[in-house]
């Protein structure tokens, strides 16, 4: 692979990771905290994104391949990524170093939970609050979700700093502090978010 190439690609890559596949993620988390409001109020916000037109060409063209591009070439950056934390054990090196590790768990955490929803969905199953209290009534599928959550809320808050500064937004050193911390806050949200709405089914 050319370098040019290789520079479009991982800049294609940043971009589907915050747009569309990171505003998907901080989505499908506000809809899932209508769990703590109860099992109706649930199934009322998740019946109606299941019920929006043109669905499946949504859920393809907005979700799935932009997820699946970010994902596969997020691999290959992974597995070709020389980490430095060793030698160099600066925060930005852990952070880059958890980005990595992070990714790879959430294309085996993804894929389970599309098999657990929607491809049960298109067998025949009900994506509703008592599927998601069933899951998560195993602890170790709930240890499993709420690690699951946490590396997605890391990996989205992280990547948008990454995003960021690769898209010339946060150059100098100070603005890169500052969206440091924003994307620290990005992240805190966001877990708590997620994880209160996974406990909210049990």
């Amino acid at each position: 692979m050319s370098r040019e190439s290789d520079f479009y690609l991982r800049r294609l890559h940043s971009l589907l990771g915050i747009i569309p596949v990171g505003l998907f993620v901080a989505q499908h988390l506000v809809i899932n905290h209508f769990a703590t409001r109860g099992e109706e109020a649930f199934n009322t916000a998740s019946n109606f994104m299941g019920n929006l037109p043109f669905v499946l060409f949504l859920e393809w063209f907005i979700i799935y391949i932009p997820l699946m591009f970010h994902a596969f070439y997020g691999l290959y950056i992974a597995f070709t990524a020389k980490n430095n934390v060793q030698r160099f054990g600066t925060f930005r090196n852990w952070m880059f170093m958890l980005q990595r590790m992070t990714g790879v768990f959430l294309v085996i955490f993804i894929a389970w939970h599309i098999y657990e929803t929607r491809i049960q969905k298109a067998l025949g199953a009900e994506v509703d609050f008592n599927m998601m209290a069933n899951i998560l009534d195993n602890p170790f599928m709930l240890a499993f979700y709420i690690a699951g959550v946490i590396a997605a809320t890391f990996h989205l808050a992280n990547g948008l700093w990454s995003f960021l500064v690769t898209w010339g937004l946060a150059q100098s050193p100070r603005s890169q502090t500052i969206v440091t911390y924003v994307t620290i806050a990005v992240f805190l949200v966001l877990a708590t978010i997620g994880v209160q709405a996974l406990l909210a089914f049990v």
